[in-house]
């Protein structure tokens, strides 16, 4: 059988460059060399080759963080030289990485989701106002952007300020939401129009942070992740459940892994991941093995989806 060409998209400029990076390093080791002829492109530098080498392409692993890789932007560039790949198209790549928009499909669709408010500058923060309507502790965050970055826990009303100096440094319009504490989940999904639900994944960060933050996400041994979660059947299919509403919601397609909040019986959606960490150890393959599903064999099923998905159109 003749090999597909495969490029394999990593690196990008984003905050999250060195993390896509390292993903695309262990994708590459990871893919069948007996099934694919793998070309690596970094789209800081080898955007002109990727439009050049097109029409020798087969499909695309976009395995990108960010704005710039996350957003549809490259989507919308591999629609254009119609090269397929993996995940959600543009709509559902741009809409994944909007918090605020996103927040509006989940309760749209009957998700919860913690209360929040929303600003597009420091001058409209009324500190007073917000811990009234939203008590305290408070989570602050860029409405884009991943892993936590200009993400910080406000625990008291003059802290506040530097945390809105902090979000306001990655975008111009930043969500404040009523911190909500419980077991960290979060809800892994592959499939078209078909949805296989993986094993929920309970995340422990450690001790010494107090969210799952850039640091814990990524320093070996930081965190603990423990798969299957250590919650009930009724609760594992809600959270399986609410992953799945949360996919169609949000147009994705391919696969996507929503992280969620469970507390006092109930399961806050928080965001949806377009592009998961796709190293073997990150959350999504972490579940995906745990299903019987190998990392080799994962990146095959997302190619084969891809195919698939562009035969039918986006």
């Amino acid at each position: 059988m003749k090999k597909l060409t495969i490029a394999l998209l990593s690196g990008g400029i984003s905050s999250e460059r060195d993390v896509s990076i390292a993903s695309g390093n262990q994708v590459y080791e990871a893919l069948d060399r007996d099934k694919y002829e793998v070309i690596r492109y970094d789209p800081k530098t080898d955007l002109p080759k990727l439009i050049a080498d097109a029409a020798d392409i087969d499909a695309a692993l976009i395995i990108l963080h960010g704005p710039y890789g996350e957003d549809g932007t490259v989507q919308g560039l591999l629609d254009l030289l119609n090269i397929p790949y993996q995940g959600s198209g543009v709509l559902g790549s741009a809409i994944g990485m909007n918090k605020l928009v996103s927040k509006q499909l989940y309760k749209n669709a009957g998700l919860p989701v913690a209360p929040y408010l929303t600003f597009n500058s420091i001058g409209m923060v009324n500190p007073l106002e917000v811990v009234d309507k939203l008590g305290l502790p408070l989570v602050v965050k860029p409405v884009t952007g991943g892993s936590s970055i200009g993400l910080s826990i406000v625990k008291t009303e003059d802290s506040l300020s530097a945390a809105l100096e902090k979000a306001f440094a990655e975008d111009r319009e930043i969500i404040i939401e009523a911190y909500v504490k419980g077991i960290e989940l979060t809800g892994g999904v592959v499939g078209n129009d078909e949805l296989q639900a993986l094993p929920i994944v309970e995340i422990i960060p450690g001790e010494e942070f107090e969210f799952f933050d850039y640091t814990a996400k990524y320093t070996p041994g930081a965190s603990e992740e423990v798969c299957p979660a250590r919650i009930d059947d009724a609760m594992t299919a809600k959270a399986q459940t609410y992953a799945k509403t949360a996919h169609r919601a949000l147009c994705c397609k391919g696969y996507s892994r929503t992280d969620m909040i469970l507390a006092d019986g109930e399961i806050y959606v928080l965001e949806t991941n377009t592009i998961p960490g796709m190293t073997p150890t990150s959350l999504l393959p972490q579940a995906a093995g745990v299903a019987g599903i190998s990392f080799s064999q994962l990146l095959d099923r997302l190619i084969e989806l891809g195919l698939e998905d562009n035969k039918t159109g986006r």
